[in-house]
């Protein structure tokens, strides 16, 4: 018994016997207000606990990936034929590569953007094409001159048409010339198109028939096009037909004759005849069937500032640079790897304003309106910096690079170009989701339900004895 008087001396919560307690009415609706305001508070503690709160620090980048960064790009160009569109990469450490192709494809797309046939592969075409190294300037002109008028006469006339579609500035047309006219002299004699009837070598002047040279999209000359009796005539995309990119000998363009001649008697009843040979298939190959192309993939650059070229190019052609037309449409163009819809859907709970940037110029037109005239460079300055989001358990939710752009045309003394520069951080953004003590929200719970019970005790207190004073002045004010 003196144990249990002991133990009950230290207890904090002495207890009032109830009928020495007194209920009022206004100490009950301040009890209920604090209830209320309790169960306020508490749920606002809850939701703090359990929603997700970050910090954000800026470090050096220490990227998974190393030195290098991937770029991954699908772009469509309404008026850059696939034959020549070329994709290079240089940076300010020196490196340059030029024409990438093992990463990069493209497709022919009509005028509403659309993907028309299968891959346009390039092939294997020689650095250094072969010319004539003597000239006979005064040999007679073998080849017919074909216009707008008369060329789909032609064309339906003999089995196999060889046109040269050339401009008299170029200086690779220049050159060709002489071979052109000699090798044309020499079939015309071998067979001649009054009597055989197999083949007829022409030639057309894009300065004068431009309407024709557009309508075949011709926009690297010399064009050397091979046309077929009898193959499909598409009404928006004109003649499906080869092009020769072999070398420009006399030679060379005699045996190249030749062949097309011979092919009629090896396969007559296959009018559209490709070339199987392995000499063949380097030299001539399908051309595009029209003037746009979408170029797609990716290339991988160092984290250094550098340039992303897409333009026309060509070892054996010449260009107008007045004619060229540089607009594109860019499909996607992001940086590292390709982030999936549920990955960015989880993030995006986290942080609502992640990935808003990772593909900024998705689905933005840059369109040269000729207002511009010509020779216009469409140029993108492009920042970009890495962001990480790390989970409360320390794992790495997302890896992404974002980036801002800013885009302008520039009249440019060269053959126009889409041009991306790129400008690396050597920062990254960390963002890494706060873990939330248990412990610290049970002590906010109970320092809420102390004090707000503890205040409303304070209020009900001073009320109390505030109504109690003035009704014993309201009794004494009687009495008097």
């Amino acid at each position: 018994m003196v144990s249990l008087s002991k133990l009950k001396s230290v207890d904090f919560y002495r207890k009032i016997p109830r009928d020495l307690t007194e209920a009022s009415l206004s100490g009950a609706g301040l009890s209920i207000l604090a209830a209320l305001f309790m169960t306020f508070l508490f749920g606002m503690e809850l939701s703090t606990y359990l929603s997700a709160s970050t910090s954000t620090t800026v470090i050096v980048d220490k990227s998974s990936d190393g030195e290098f960064l991937r770029i991954d790009f699908n772009i469509s160009f309404p008026a850059l034929s696939c034959e020549f569109a070329s994709v290079d990469v240089r940076d300010v450490l020196g490196t340059k590569r030029l024409n990438i192709t093992k990463t990069v494809r493209k497709f022919s797309i009509d005028s509403n953007l659309r993907r028309i046939g299968a891959e346009f592969h390039p092939g294997t075409v020689a650095n250094a094409v072969k010319h004539d190294d003597e000239v006979d300037e005064d040999s007679a002109e073998g080849s017919l001159s074909l216009t707008t008028h008369n060329f789909n006469k032609y064309i339906h006339q003999f089995p196999i048409t060889v046109v040269n579609f050339y401009a008299p500035w170029c200086s690779w047309c220049q050159r060709l010339k002489p071979s052109w006219e000699k090798a044309a002299n020499i079939i015309k004699e071998r067979y001649d198109p009054e009597i055989d009837g197999r083949i007829l070598v022409t030639k057309v002047d894009c300065t004068q028939e431009g309407d024709l040279c557009r309508r075949h999209h011709i926009q690297g000359f010399p064009s050397i096009r091979i046309f077929r009796k009898g193959s499909d005539v598409r009404t928006e995309h004109g003649h499906e037909h080869e092009s020769y990119y072999g070398d420009r000998d006399t030679e060379s363009l005699v045996k190249m004759l030749e062949n097309l001649v011979i092919s009629l008697h090896t396969e007559p009843q296959k009018p559209a005849l490709e070339d199987k040979s392995t000499a063949a298939n380097k030299t001539k190959r399908q051309a595009p069937t029209t003037g746009g192309c979408r170029v797609e993939g990716h290339v991988r650059v160092k984290k250094v500032p550098g340039e992303l070229i897409i333009s026309a190019r060509s070892d054996a052609h010449s260009f107008d640079a007045s004619q060229m037309n540089m607009s594109h449409v860019i499909n996607h163009l992001y940086f590292g790897r390709s982030i999936t819809p549920k990955t960015m859907h989880d993030v995006n709970i986290l942080l609502p304003y992640i990935g808003s940037s990772h593909d900024r110029l998705k689905g933005r037109s840059f369109i040269n309106t000729r207002d511009l005239e010509g020779n216009i460079t469409i140029e993108h300055y492009i920042q970009v910096v890495k962001t990480e989001v790390i989970s409360k358990t320390g794992s790495r939710l997302v890896e992404e690079y974002e980036y801002t752009a800013h885009s302008s045309v520039a009249h440019s003394v060269d053959i126009p170009v889409a041009k991306f520069h790129l400008e690396l951080s050597p920062m990254q953004v960390s963002i890494t989701e706060n873990q939330k003590s248990f412990s610290h929200f049970i002590t906010n719970v109970c320092a809420i339900i102390g004090g707000v019970f503890t205040v409303a005790g304070i209020l009900d207190s001073i009320l109390h004895n505030t109504i109690k004073v003035i009704k014993k002045k309201v009794e004494l004010g009687k009495n008097f």
